[in-house]
């Protein structure tokens, strides 16, 4: 088996930021969404359905990125497969909010590259803390992710079953990973880095709805 070294490493990611950034990319599930009705949507439903899709995409951008950043990261074997596992899974919601995306007539956000790499940014930082907190800032990322996709189910219009069958299946995976973080031995991280996590999510958040 090859050894790859750091030269091999970084090309491999940043290849994987071009596939993931510019490339579409492969669901391994069929998407929750083939089965719905295909509802015409109002000017305004469409509008607010578009914004909360972009929103959603580029969040598995960065979790992708994040995912990758830790991964790359830690020495640990056993945590870089996991990161790994944890980011192929998360491709399949990026597939279904693209596809919806492009359904709706709207473009993914155009502040992609920078917030995979930001998010990257953040994966490597944190596995430098240890694999532990590594694992809690995964925890605390999939249940802020949660909250956030609960709230998109109760504002997206009732109309639009396609964008709420996606984002129902992405938050029940959300949540196991969430999960399987803390049963991996996931540590609690302090408040105020919660609070700076809210508070860079509410920066992409408010800009991907628009951009």
């Amino acid at each position: 088996m090859r050894h790859f070294n750091l030269i091999d490493q970084v090309l491999t990611e940043a290849q994987h930021f071009l596939d993931t950034i510019f490339q579409h990319p492969l669901a391994q599930r069929g998407n929750p969404a083939s089965t719905c009705p295909q509802t015409e949507l109002t000017p305004v439903a469409k509008k607010i359905s578009q914004g909360y899709m972009r929103v959603n995409h580029t969040g598995e951008i960065c979790a992708q990125a994040l995912y990758r950043g830790q991964a790359f990261g830690t020495k640990n074997t056993s945590l870089q497969e996991h990161f790994h596992t944890a980011a192929t899974e998360e491709v399949d919601h990026l597939n279904w909010c693209q596809e919806r995306l492009k359904e709706l007539d709207t473009h993914v956000s155009y502040l992609n590259p920078l917030w995979y790499s930001a998010s990257f940014l953040i994966g490597l930082i944190t596995a430098q803390l240890g694999d532990k907190l590594s694992l809690g800032f995964v925890e605390e990322t999939e249940q802020q992710v949660v909250q956030h996709l609960q709230h998109h189910q109760q504002h997206l219009p009732k109309e639009d079953q396609k964008s709420l069958a996606i984002i129902s299946t992405m938050t029940a995976d959300e949540a196991r990973h969430a999960q399987q973080a803390h049963n991996s031995g996931a540590q609690a991280l302090p408040t105020l880095l919660k609070l700076l996590m809210k508070a860079q999510s509410k920066i992409m958040t408010t800009t991907a709805y628009y951009f």
